[in-house]
């Protein structure tokens, strides 16, 4: 016979697959997870000095004075930062409210209702990625000069919370439309023969199985906002407020700007303050990022 031919195991009968040479040894399997498992070391090793740094330097400062408190350049003993902590709630809230809708509604029609094959759908989902790539100062400037003073906004909760939504908006479409798309084909087709209209399937069948993934990657969307600085210092945003907040036309702090005007500071308390602001920020990041996987556990559905 043709040396080709595979050999017959003896005992069973069953041809015996060739093995490939050169190809999955155990030494190069070996260092390949040993290098994956040093780069993981490695950045948790660093996160973990971090966080542990930023918490040695804020536990002087860690208790009820940081929520209840205004901020105080003169006596940064009794300072806090409630104005920045209710500026960032405001913010957003209504960054919320300003762009998860939109997004939504345009994952439903890119997704659903748009023919790829039409040049416009396909120069929106070019730009949509494209812009989800843009630095966050670029949209700064585009609030300074367009929402700010173009629509005469001014330095305001609004300002901020419209430009953190153009910030954040990209990542909302490709997130849903993403959740949209892990539907099976088969759902929308059987809601279809049952006599169904296109909005009453997705309003029924399709949305109500991407809720998690919509949700999750809308939360991290949040949690992108909730922690720039660049684009509101661009816009204009206090470092120094002493009121919370009473509407969208007030004026406005956040945590990131008050924890940058405090590091700014040359006296040392404001070193624990800033770190103390810090570690109030990533509760908050870490609250929403739980919310987002409850979300994700409790509505997940496998096809």
């Amino acid at each position: 016979m043709s040396s080709h031919v595979m050999d017959k195991d003896t005992a069973t009968g069953v041809p015996e697959v060739p093995r490939l040479k050169g190809r999955g040894t155990p030494l190069r399997e070996r260092f390949f997870q040993l290098s994956l498992w040093a780069s993981l070391a490695v950045g948790v090793i660093f996160l973990a000095s971090l966080l542990a740094y930023v918490v040695v330097e804020a536990w002087p400062r860690l208790d009820s004075r940081i929520l209840t408190n205004f901020p105080d350049i003169i006596d940064p003993s009794n300072a806090g930062a409630q104005s920045a902590v209710m500026g960032t709630l405001w913010v957003i809230v209504f960054t919320a409210i300003y762009c998860l809708p939109t997004g939504v509604l345009a994952a439903i029609y890119l997704e659903e209702y748009a023919d790829p094959n039409r040049w416009w759908n396909r120069l929106i989902e070019i730009n949509i990625q494209n812009l989800a790539a843009v630095p966050s100062i670029v949209y700064g400037i585009l609030g300074l000069g367009i929402i700010s003073r173009g629509l005469g906004f001014g330095q305001t909760v609004l300002t901020a919370s419209l430009t953190l939504s153009l910030l954040v908006l990209p990542t909302v479409i490709i997130s849903s439309r993403e959740a949209i798309r892990a539907v099976p084909q088969s759902i929308r087709q059987a809601s279809l023969a049952l006599g169904a209209t296109q909005w009453q399937t997705i309003w029924r069948q399709v949305l109500p199985a991407a809720v998690p993934g919509m949700a999750t990657g809308s939360i991290l969307a949040l949690s992108r906002a909730i922690g720039e600085a660049a684009p509101l210092l661009l816009l204009g945003g206090l470092t120094f407020i002493t009121f919370n907040p009473t509407g969208v036309e007030s004026p406005f702090t956040v945590l990131p700007i008050q924890i940058y005007g405090w590091i700014s500071q040359s006296r040392a308390e404001f070193v624990s303050l800033a770190s103390a602001a810090i570690v109030v920020l990533l509760v908050i990041l870490l609250a929403m990022n739980s919310v987002a996987i409850w979300l994700r556990n409790r509505y997940s559905r496998r096809w």
